[in-house]
């Protein structure tokens, strides 16, 4: 029996070695029920940048909003931020990971916020 989390990694697999062969940025977001992470991800897997609602600032923006970290306009916030900072770090070129979440929601406005805030992918 293959658990929730086991079979969205079993998804993830595929596209993570497509990525590697590739060699290329990959933006890899990270959904859990409070908070979404985003982060670039080098070929040679190291971080050049990344958001998340962790994020003291993040946190700023969404105060007093319930659920604030778990919601699409959250998603969008950290989208773009991870878009601003890969810019700033010269990165415009990305392959994007939704690590086996279905892209849709939380994922999709991750993405959507990034390709607007300047990343191509």
């Amino acid at each position: 029996m293959m658990d929730k989390k086991q079979s969205r990694l079993r998804r993830a697999t595929q596209t993570r070695a497509k990525i590697a062969e590739l060699k290329v940025n990959r933006l890899a977001v990270h959904r859990t029920n409070l908070h979404i992470y985003a982060s670039i991800i080098g070929p040679d897997a190291k971080v050049l940048a990344s958001a998340s609602t962790l994020e003291a600032e993040v946190r700023q923006q969404l105060a007093g909003q319930s659920g604030a970290g778990g919601n699409t306009a959250a998603a969008a916030l950290v989208g773009k931020r991870v878009a601003e900072k890969a810019l700033k770090a010269g990165i415009e070129q990305v392959a994007f990971d939704r690590s086996g979440f279905r892209y849709h929601g939380r994922i999709k406005a991750v993405a959507e916020a990034a390709r607007e805030a300047g990343l191509k992918f």
